[in-house]
């Protein structure tokens, strides 16, 4: 049975690449059409997951899609996309132009479906995966931990969202710089972080895993957070719905399309955290238009399942809404944008997270990644009361990790107070002076 298996996924493989090799995709990049934007023309045999695949392409540019027109009846998909740099201006550069041909014309035209959304082996760093129910501190927890046993952290990405908390996180060994292949040594390293992951609640639901695997980071960070249902609301979630993403899910059933409208505030990579979730719940979306005003992002996608029904159900409905709007919100970067650039060296993020817990401040979302043997890191922090961060924390958070190495990224006093009752993401700080790692026996109880 097996092996009839493996043949038709074997047939199904040859018989796409046929189709490529007959209707090899074609790339058109246009600068003088438009004024404001580069158009992007993307046409290609149609397979599920396409579009991810092209917006994800253009996403990790760091382009900025102001427009885009999709359609994909029959075998063939069509796309054109308005793009920009993070200046709002054309893309002129040679080698980005040359790239974004490079991954989606001809030349690609023989890698696997999955070259950009998959996984492949790296034997550079271990990667951990984390999902658990979020509480203040736990980042610095997390941090100390691997410290403890000798991680390096070379880069990290953690998001939170409705109490539940997520991270991708690349490790090396401390001494020799490569990734942690001890089958002993990681399966510790998975018991100890899954015990922090629970803390003193040890019936909660925490997840870790460790493996070589390359994956898309931001992805797996949507997959993660899908998996632990983090789209289902608690009663006492505090956001309105005039806060929430305007999502809304109607059938069409003269052409059995479902018609999935968003309106939204607009940001960067809106349009791939949005056809993310629509292809990893196993959805095809057939046309789309997607657009800007001001300030303002309208989505309209023709969906239908992967077995080529339309939504079936008001709870369907409900699903494929929340899970939309949850995509949305992850990314959504509450508080003070701070960013440190340094030298790397062992244990850095958790020193820095350390920083913040002892004044008193949490981080809503963090980036963290290493080039070159240099740390650059993006975290975004808000005071663990809820209320606006004081310009006298920066400071002192500053004159302790440098005034050169830590910048602020807009001001204090733009921010708005919330609630302390509000259900904010609480990763990283909010444990404060008097209560360190020593005093919980954080790294004492779980070595």
């Amino acid at each position: 049975m097996e092996m009839n298996m493996n043949f038709s996924h074997d047939m199904d493989d040859e018989y796409e690449k046929l189709i490529r090799r007959m209707n090899p995709p074609r790339v058109v990049i246009d600068n003088e059409s438009c004024k404001n934007a580069t158009v992007i023309r993307v046409d290609s045999a149609k397979k599920h997951g396409i579009l991810l695949e092209v917006v994800q392409i253009l996403t990790d540019l760091n382009l900025i899609i102001t427009k885009a027109y999709i359609s994909s009846d029959g075998n063939w998909f069509m796309d054109v996309f308005n793009v920009t740099d993070q200046d709002g201006n054309k893309i002129i550069d040679e080698g980005i132009l040359d790239y974004i041909t490079k991954c989606l014309g001809p030349e690609s035209c023989f890698t696997s479906s999955m070259r950009s959304v998959g996984v492949k082996q790296s034997m550079d760093h271990t990667a951990i995966e984390l999902t658990g129910s979020d509480r203040p501190g736990l980042l610095s927890e997390v941090s100390a931990v691997l410290r403890h046993l000798k991680c390096n952290v070379v880069n990290a990405e953690v998001w939170t969202h409705n109490t539940r908390a997520a991270a991708v996180m690349q490790v090396t060994d401390e001494e020799t710089g490569n990734a942690i292949t001890d089958q002993e040594r990681l399966s510790r390293i998975k018991t100890l972080l899954c015990n922090v992951l629970k803390g003193s609640n040890k019936s909660s639901l925490a997840k870790t895993a460790v493996s070589h695997a390359v994956t898309h980071t931001e992805r797996r960070l949507h997959q993660m957070m899908f998996a632990d249902r983090d789209y289902e609301r608690t009663a006492d979630d505090a956001l309105d719905d005039r806060q929430r993403p305007n999502v809304d899910v109607v059938n069409w059933y003269d052409k059995d399309y479902s018609v999935v409208t968003i309106r939204c505030k607009d940001r960067p990579k809106l349009l791939f955290d949005t056809v993310c979730t629509l292809t990893d719940m196993d959805y095809v979306v057939f046309h789309a238009n997607i657009g800007t005003e001001g300030a303002e992002s309208y989505q309209e996608y023709y969906i239908r399942h992967i077995d080529g029904s339309p939504v079936k159900s008001d709870a369907e409905r409900q699903r494929v809404t929340q899970c939309l709007e949850a995509a949305i919100e992850r990314r959504v970067s509450e508080g003070l944008k701070l960013e440190l650039c340094t030298a790397d060296r062992v244990g850095l993020l958790s020193d820095v997270t350390r920083i913040f817990r002892e004044n008193s401040l949490t981080v809503t979302r963090a980036e963290v990644t290493t080039k070159a043997g240099k740390a650059v890191n993006t975290f975004y922090v808000r005071d663990a009361s809820g209320y606006p961060v004081h310009a006298k924390t920066i400071d002192c958070i500053r004159q302790v990790i440098g005034q050169t190495i830590l910048k602020v990224k807009g001001s204090p006093e733009d921010l708005k107070s919330v609630s302390q009752e509000s259900p904010t993401r609480f990763l990283f700080g909010g444990l404060f002076k008097s209560r360190s790692l020593v005093n919980f026996s954080l790294v004492r109880s779980y070595s």
